[in-house]
C-alpha cells in the first residue's frame, strides 16, 4: 500500500505535467484559496465571520453588521499576510528569522499594533495546554536558530510540518502565533510546488489534540498523517480544478 508521502508524489507529479500554471483559471483558484485560507485559520482561533462574510470584508472592504470590528480587523491582516507570503514564494532569496516576523507583524497589524513582528517580553500559556513554554528570555536565542534552520531547510511537505510545530513551540508571540505558523507551512509548500493546505474549523480539535502531542511527546508522525491528509485534498483539489 502506498504512504501518504508516495501518494503526495504522485499527484505532485501530475500537476507538475500542467506547467507553467496560468490564465484565469489560476487566478480564480488562488482569489478562492485567498478567501478559504482567511476564513478558515481565523476561525480556528475564534473568528466570528462565516466564509461567505470574509470575502465580502477581504474583496469588497465592507464591514458585516453585527460583526465585530477586530473579526473585520484580522479578516484583512491575514489577507495582507498572505499576499506578503506569496510575494516570497516567488523570492529566490533563502527564508529567515526576520521574514517570520514580518508575517506576524501583518498577522496582527490592526489588532495589536504595538506588538507586531516583536517578540513577546512576559511568560506565555496555552489555555487548556500542558504545555511548558519557553522564558521570555529563551525566545531571541531559539528563534535565531530557528531562522539558521528555515534558511537551509528545503521546501518539502517533511520540513513544512517541522517549522510549524518548532514555531508553535517556541510561541514567541504575545498572539498570532498559530497563524503565523500556518501561513510559515504553506510558504514552504508553495516554495516548493505544492499547493497550500487548509485546516477546516471543524477539524480544530484533532488539529490541536495532534498538534499538542507532538509538542508533549516529540513525536510528530500523528501530525504530520494528518497535515498530509490536507494536502492531499489540495493537490487533488488543484487538479480537478485545471483539468
Amino acid at each position: 500500500m502506498s504512504s501518504p508521502l508516495q501518494n503526495i508524489d504522485e499527484l505532485k507529479r501530475q500537476l507538475d505535467v500542467l506547467r507553467p500554471l496560468h490564465g484565469e483559471a489560476l487566478k480564480n483558484l488562488e482569489d478562492w484559496y485567498d478567501v478559504e485560507l482567511t476564513y478558515t485559520s481565523n476561525a480556528i482561533e475564534g473568528n466570528t465571520l462565516t466564509r461567505s462574510e470574509t470575502a465580502i470584508v477581504i474583496e469588497k472592504g465592507i464591514t458585516v453588521r453585527g460583526k465585530p470590528l477586530k473579526d473585520h480587523e484580522e479578516a484583512v491582516d491575514h489577507f495582507e499576510a498572505l499576499k506578503f507570503v506569496r510575494n516570497l514564494v516567488a523570492d529566490p532569496r533563502p527564508i529567515n528569522e526576520a521574514d517570520v516576523r514580518d508575517i506576524h507583524r501583518l498577522v496582527v497589524a490592526r489588532t495589536q499594533n504595538g506588538e507586531a513582528g516583536q517578540y513577546s517580553k512576559y511568560e506565555r500559556r496555552i489555555s487548556g495546554s500542558l504545555l511548558v513554554l519557553p522564558s521570555p528570555e529563551k525566545i531571541a536565542p531559539l528563534m535565531s536558530a530557528f531562522g539558521t534552520w528555515l534558511s537551509e531547510a528545503k521546501p518539502t511537505p517533511e520540513n513544512a510540518v517541522k517549522a510549524h510545530i518548532d514555531l508553535v513551540t517556541i510561541h514567541p508571540f504575545s498572539d498570532g502565533n498559530g497563524r503565523t505558523a500556518r501561513l510559515l507551512m504553506n510558504l514552504l509548500l508553495m516554495r516548493g510546488g505544492y499547493p497550500p493546505i487548509i485546516i477546516h474549523p471543524e477539524d480544530r480539535p484533532d488539529y490541536i489534540d495532534y498538534l499538542e502531542r507532538a509538542q508533549l511527546t516529540g513525536d510528530i508522525s500523528v501530525f504530520q498523517s494528518f497535515i498530509y491528509e490536507r494536502l492531499l485534498h489540495s493537490l487533488r483539489k488543484y487538479l480537478d480544478f485545471l483539468a
